[in-house]
């Protein structure tokens, strides 16, 4: 995989994945070819992070796929920069983000999608949760806060949700 262009190489598998699924091919697991999935492992992905996209932009025009493409760019840098290229082992169990309903300071949601964005900086949502569902683009709509912004911030806060916070109630 090319470096330079690895963002043409996710957009080409993004397109591909998408004729498929809107051709009425809803198994993704036979979307891809061993060159695909290694190029996924060398991004920090797993073939259903990419699917989550590729089905909510299918079934409702959004994330869009520049903002997957920004997406994964954060991961790709977080897996380089800060994990040294050591994909996790670790999975978040789903039954473990806190509740839709929780708030931070008042602001619902923020707890559960601060757990999810560190998560999915270091590969560890369970392929149940995704982050920038659809509760996850609603909060960020409502605060205008673009989804890889959103991860740059969490990474950028390293733990201080009042960071975060800050970033969130300042938008």
């Amino acid at each position: 995989m090319s470096n330079y262009t690895w963002d043409t190489t996710f957009t080409e598998l993004f397109e591909r994945c998408l004729a498929k699924y809107k051709s009425g091919d809803e198994d993704f697991t036979g979307y891809y070819t061993d060159e695909d999935l290694a190029f996924l492992t060398s991004i920090g992905y797993r073939p259903r992070e990419l699917f989550d996209f590729v089905e909510d932009f299918g079934d409702g025009g959004e994330p869009s796929l520049p903002t997957a493409v920004m997406i994964a760019s954060v991961r790709r840098d977080y897996l380089s920069i800060i994990m040294k290229g050591e994909l996790s082992d670790n999975v978040i169990d789903p039954s473990t983000l806190p509740g839709k309903a929780e708030a931070l300071d008042g602001i619902v949601w923020l707890p559960r999608i601060i757990v999810k964005a560190r998560a999915k900086l270091r590969g560890e949502l369970d392929p149940n949760s995704m982050f920038c569902c659809g509760g996850d683009r609603n909060f960020l709509r409502t605060y205008d806060i673009a989804p890889a912004d959103f991860l740059r911030t969490v990474w950028a806060a390293n733990g201080d949700d009042s960071k975060i916070l800050a970033y969130v109630k300042n938008r």
